[in-house]
């Protein structure tokens, strides 16, 4: 059996060594070599085999190390049935980075190396692609050139890995199609950010569209290509919120100040609204012991922004960014208003491994869904605030170009009063 040592790839494997789970050097409230270590000895049996038979969520992923050769491939559990909650971030709100880590350590991850514009090179290849276009779980046989092998993978973009190993060959059973994304894969004059944006109107799940995106359904004729699964996730997320964003500019500013919340995994999400054309922010707090602050003092503060006309180059915070901003913005165009909003996050030491870009995006809708708490000034909702987050508000306002921006800059809704 592995030690949990070997489990963890990072910066910090000498401390893991070190400590051993045992005296918490990491700062952390618990060990995540150990929480995936222990997940992963309740499946050991199953995945300790050339082979595995079992029912895809649908799940799959495209690596990204050595692009444009990348590693393509299903997520496959060693059980049949409704696979479905183990790789749809969607259903996860509530649940624990326990249940969470168990999900993905079921999923063994098959890997085959191909070019990114090599859509046909193999059954392997459009085996994947059908998991990818599928409405529901489906059986799968797959024999792998090595045991499956897990390690400990920290990424805020995805979700945890599950057991990896290089695929030899896959059999499917019976396949049933999502009909709105075989329509887009057989459309191929249709521009991938059309079929996108067609998808989510239709009410695909973003996670869906985000899978099929990944191993090449969409696009015109050539120009189809596989996607690194963290980059799908943020082009799609992207691609939605920039649609929304546009439609969102042609509706009235809300008429007073909003504030939504939503807490989970010791993550504190604030969403707060203005009465003020469109502009957008997303602050992180990373408190001491946490998974990207592990040995700091002092709470990190990061923060990326964006005024009305969006932005030109990628935000500095990553993928959340544009998680969250997809998420406001298909909430003002359901209710048909326009708002400036910061979105304020305190991660805090039970956060103890990062679990996906799902996390925000997820959270910030959960917030949305919420009852609003009303306001009539800045100083109110910061008030309430105040009495939910621990950092201040003078910190929140020192870290922020947009708080900075509705307290000294006056805007054309300040002459209209």
């Amino acid at each position: 059996m592995e030690s949990p040592d070997s489990l963890f790839s990072g910066n910090s494997d000498a401390l893991c060594i070190l400590c051993r789970g045992a005296r918490l050097l990491c700062g952390k409230q618990r060990c995540p070599v150990l929480v995936k270590f222990y997940s992963n000895v309740r499946v050991k049996s199953l995945t300790d085999s050339l082979s595995i038979d079992g029912s895809t969520p649908p799940g799959v992923f495209v690596g990204r190390i050595g692009y444009p050769y990348v590693s393509v491939g299903p997520l496959i559990p060693p059980s049949h049935g409704d696979t479905t909650l183990l790789d749809t971030p969607e259903m996860w709100i509530g649940k624990s980075i326990d249940d969470i880590v168990d999900f993905r350590s079921q999923l063994v991850r098959g890997k085959y190396l191909t070019h990114v514009r090599d859509l046909e090179s193999s059954h392997i290849i459009e085996a994947t692609r059908e998991m990818a276009l599928s409405a529901s779980p489906v059986d799968v046989e797959a024999e792998f050139l090595k045991k499956p092998r897990s390690r400990l993978v920290l990424d805020d973009e995805v979700q945890p890995f599950g057991p990896t190993a290089p695929l030899k060959k896959i059999d499917l059973g019976n396949t049933k199609f999502d009909q709105r994304m075989e329509k887009a894969y057989n459309d191929t004059d249709m521009k991938a950010r059309d079929a996108v944006l067609e998808l989510y109107k239709k009410g695909t799940l973003i996670s869906s569209i985000q899978k099929a995106f990944s191993v090449g359904s969409f696009g015109e004729g050539k120009a189809r290509r596989f996607v690194p699964t963290r980059w799908s996730i943020t082009a799609v997320d992207s691609m939605l919120g920039t649609n929304l964003m546009e439609k969102m500019k042609d509706f009235p500013v809300i008429s007073g100040y909003l504030v939504f919340e939503s807490w989970q995994l010791d993550n504190r999400f604030v969403v707060l609204m203005m009465p003020r054309a469109w502009s957008y922010e997303l602050i992180e707090a990373w408190y001491p012991n946490t998974v990207w602050n592990p040995f700091g003092k002092d709470v990190a503060i990061m923060s990326s922004s964006e005024g009305y006309e969006g932005r030109t180059k990628y935000a500095e915070i990553g993928g959340c960014y544009y998680a969250a901003r997809f998420a406001v913005n298909e909430y003002l165009v359901k209710e048909r208003r326009q708002a400036r909003v910061v979105i304020l996050r305190e991660a805090h030491p039970g956060y103890i491994m990062p679990v996906g870009v799902w996390n925000v995006r997820e959270n910030v809708r959960a917030a949305l869904k919420s009852p609003a708490r009303k306001f009539s000034s800045l100083d109110e909702a910061f008030e309430y605030i105040s009495t939910r987050l621990v950092i201040p508000k003078e910190r929140w306002i020192k870290a922020s170009d947009v708080l900075k921006n509705t307290l000294y800059q006056k805007g054309l809704e300040d002459f209209f009063k």
